[in-house]
């Protein structure tokens, strides 16, 4: 980290670095070098650094490291849109151009719809907003009026998917792996978020057995944000021996994805992540995950 924001490009007497640490806990190494790196940038005209965090809590932006970067640079907070939110986004947004979504449950369809596909690319939902003012007057729209004018222009995140699964979203996970698919992303890397969730519900499950209270067995399985919540209604739920058979499961698939051939199993590697996907979704459900998300 520290050579690759010294070293200049060979093109350009300016650079750009950016860091990257998606659990916002970047260690004990971590953080002696954010923070060497925090005093360097206030001195070095020549680079810009952008380091990207998830939501962080209290305790982490009272830390050292995020200290230093905060008196060295300047800290934005973008809040996250989660799907829960974006029919009522949407809502607001066809209200402030006049327009309105019919009463009832036809009305709660036509925000579900909308959502669905437009989650994950906040822009093209903007984008598709406007054209619906574009394409009808003020007042309201019927379900059939945006289905003929909306696009499907989802954008998937594998870590999002990771929530999905966990929240036992069953429709939406298969939307996600289908978009995933189309996009291009790697299996190995769905299957990798996947199974690392499998094998972190069954070591806090293990920890539990062996009597470790539950938010010291989430901390060392290094589970934190949106994940505990729903790490604890899994673990507290469903049993060893079911978690020991998903974990099974995502053994086979990590199998199939290079290229082997398992008995009872899809020969493809993504038929086979829906039906790992759909393992975890079912699992969530019987903890009852899905009341709470």
């Amino acid at each position: 980290m520290l050579a690759g924001s010294g070293s200049m490009s060979l093109f350009s007497d300016r650079q750009i670095v950016e860091i990257r640490i998606p659990s916002g806990k970047p260690g004990k190494e971590g953080s002696v070098a954010l923070q060497q790196l925090a005093e360097r940038a206030a001195i070095d005209d020549h680079t810009l650094t952008l380091v990207m965090l998830p939501r962080l809590d209290s305790l982490t932006t009272k830390s050292a490291w995020f200290s230093a970067l905060e008196s060295h640079g300047v800290s934005l907070r973008f809040d996250v849109l989660d799907r829960r939110s974006l029919p009522q986004w949407i809502a607001q947004r066809l209200q402030q151009q006049g327009q309105r979504v019919v009463a009832g449950e036809e009305g709660q369809q036509t925000l579900q719809f909308f959502a669905d596909r437009v989650e994950g690319n906040l822009l093209a939902a903007h984008q598709e907003i406007q054209k619906l003012a574009l394409l009808h007057p003020a007042g309201e729209l019927s379900l059939a009026q945006v289905e003929a004018a909306v696009l499907n222009v989802a954008r998937y995140d594998v870590f999002k998917l990771s929530e999905a699964v966990l929240a036992g979203q069953m429709g939406r996970v298969q939307r996600m792996l289908d978009g995933l698919q189309a996009e291009g992303e790697a299996e190995v890397l769905v299957h990798w978020a996947l199974a690392d969730d499998i094998r972190n519900l069954y070591r806090v499950k293990r920890a539990l057995a062996d009597g470790k209270p539950l938010p010291l067995a989430l901390r060392e399985a290094r589970v934190w944000g949106q994940k505990e919540r729903l790490f604890e209604r899994v673990v507290t739920r469903v049993d060893l021996q079911s978690m020991g058979e998903l974990l099974q499961s995502a053994h086979l698939v990590d199998g199939i994805v290079k290229g082997l051939e398992v008995p009872d199993w899809p020969r493809q590697a993504w038929p086979a992540l829906h039906r790992l996907a759909g393992q975890m979704c079912l699992l969530a459900q019987k903890a009852g995950v899905r009341a709470f998300v």
